[in-house]
């Protein structure tokens, strides 16, 4: 819902905040809104550059998000994937409050280079196409 009706109305650097829990698994719950995590997505020029989180440092809450995500998907979805096992118990030995934010350099150049796609501005010209695909 939110690809087709809102994303392509945003232009103005914006941050996109307070994001269901169920499309951030590993993100930690806000405490004064149920359902809602501490997220946020900040958009250039129309462009998702970025993706920030507080980590979700609880043991028993992440194994129950994966374990509805496994559920969701089902046993023969592409996506599904084992429990990991080794987060979670690193979890249940501590982790403090912690949080993240990964930018996409490809995204801010194609802002700032003015081009149409990522595929402009690629690092690695050998995974760019060395012609354009036919129509």
């Amino acid at each position: 819902l939110f690809d087709v009706l809102v994303e392509p109305g945003i232009q103005d650097p914006t941050f996109v905040l307070d994001f269901p829990k169920e499309i951030s698994p590993l993100a930690k719950e806000r405490p004064d809104r149920p359902g809602v995590v501490e997220r946020f997505e900040p958009y250039l020029c129309g462009m998702e550059i970025g993706n920030a989180f507080s980590e979700l440092n609880d043991p028993v809450e992440q194994r129950r998000r994966f374990e509805a995500q496994l559920e969701l998907r089902g046993p023969e979805s592409e996506e599904a994937q084992q429990l990991d096992e080794d987060y979670l118990r690193a979890l249940e030995y501590g982790m403090p409050p912690t949080g993240g934010l990964g930018i996409g350099v490809d995204r801010i150049s194609v802002v700032f280079a003015d081009q149409p796609s990522i595929r402009d501005v690629i690092l690695f010209p050998q995974m760019r196409p060395e012609t354009a695909p036919s129509k």
